[in-house]
């Protein structure tokens, strides 16, 4: 019984391409401009946290602005790192806060986001 009939392959020496020379066509080009991919990766970043993430959820289903005390109990977090969770999201644009007396008061910035959930969707 003889094996399989060996197969000659020809190997040519790899070639640099001259600067600038694609080695083929892109599939696809991005539909997100640099700026707005920017944004996007803003406000992604801080949602990736699940703190982050619970915090927002809480914001949006309440009706009006919430006192940083009343978030301080549904989280197993120090006031001071939930206050860092908080800024982040500010950070970001995605939350924004009121001062009143000596307790910060945060709400869901309107459309902040939007850009995203519609690029998700």
């Amino acid at each position: 019984m003889s094996g399989p009939a060996p197969v000659s392959l020809e190997l040519t020496p790899k070639q640099k391409r001259p600067a600038g020379v694609r080695c083929c066509e892109p599939v696809v080009y991005p539909d997100v401009e640099r700026s707005q991919a920017t944004r996007m990766a803003e406000v992604a970043k801080a949602l990736g946290d699940p703190i982050r993430l619970q915090l927002v959820d809480v914001l949006r289903k309440h009706a009006g602005k919430v006192c940083v005390c009343e978030l301080v109990p549904l989280f197993d977090i120090s006031q001071p790192t939930l206050s860092h969770h908080l800024k982040k999201l500010r950070d970001a644009g995605v939350v924004d806060s009121e001062r009143r007396g000596l307790w910060a008061y945060y709400y869901v910035t309107p459309d902040s986001l939007k850009e995203l959930s519609a690029w998700l969707s």
